[in-house]
């Protein structure tokens, strides 16, 4: 990760039901947020200096450091404990999320709680790096992630999720269409290859047969009108969007021409 772009990390947890595909941990951000406002994401955020030393003794640490924000971040997020060992239960789930709110470091709550980082669990799935003309550019690592066994109730961190849900994609997705929820161009084109997994292992087979390629989009004309395009071949069942339609982060800054 270089320039000057923000180092981040999200989590796509997933857990399978009854229906055709995994339902999937997403967050509604509160709207009052400076990035993604009102939007529907999953959960993540800023990897963080106590993330890097959490990470300092694990092979490829900046990847590792990536994985350890988004353990972190969807705790504080959810509650929902993935890639922890021994796995909590939900009453340690929810003391460890007060208390990581409440702004204790991530590596002293592991030590305390006799926890380790299981870094394994998370199956990297792919890398966004939006390139707005704008302060805030992210470079986001996607992982995913087995739910933990049981019938785990989010709790939503407060000044910062409005609600957390499982959903299946197709359920967001046709939130979307209906209006009812939001959600910007990553989170959009993830959603849709996240929706074409029947399985778990569905989703990670699909991510070790596709390259991770950092994928900044572009602006390109087709049949006459400005799309934002993202590259073939990296698992995207859908490849562009109209300009005019696509939700930015932050303001109303461009995607890069071509």
């Amino acid at each position: 990760m270089t320039d000057n772009a923000i180092p981040a990390a999200t989590l796509i947890v997933m857990r399978e039901r009854a229906g055709p595909t995994p339902e999937l941990l997403m967050v509604e951000r509160t709207a009052a947020m400076a990035f993604a406002g009102g939007a529907m994401v999953f959960p993540g955020g800023r990897i963080d200096a106590g993330d890097h030393a959490l990470a300092a003794g694990f092979p490829e640490p900046a990847e590792a450091a990536a994985r350890i924000a988004a353990i972190r971040e969807t705790l504080e997020e959810s509650g929902i404990a993935v890639g922890l060992a021994p796995a909590p239960d939900q009453e340690l789930a929810a003391r460890l999320q007060q208390e990581l709110n409440a702004g204790t470091p991530f590596g002293g709550l592991l030590v305390a709680n006799g926890l380790a980082l299981d870094l394994a669990a998370l199956t990297l799935f792919a890398r966004w790096k939006p390139a707005f003309h704008q302060a805030r550019i992210f470079d986001t690592f996607f992982f995913l992630a087995e739910a933990p066994a049981g019938e785990w109730r989010p709790n939503p961190q407060a000044g910062e999720c409005e609600a957390v849900e499982w959903l299946s994609a197709a359920e967001v997705l046709d939130r979307i269409a209906r209006s009812e929820a939001s959600a910007i161009f990553p989170t959009l084109r993830n959603l849709e290859r996240l929706a074409q997994y029947d399985s778990i292992a569905a989703a990670r087979a699909d991510a070790a047969a596709h390259p991770i390629a950092t994928i900044t989009p572009w602006v390109a004309d087709h049949d006459g009108e400005p799309h934002v395009v993202i590259p073939e071949g990296l698992g995207y069942p859908v490849t562009r969007e109209p300009l005019a339609s696509v939700q930015r982060g932050v303001g109303e800054g461009a995607f890069p021409a071509a």
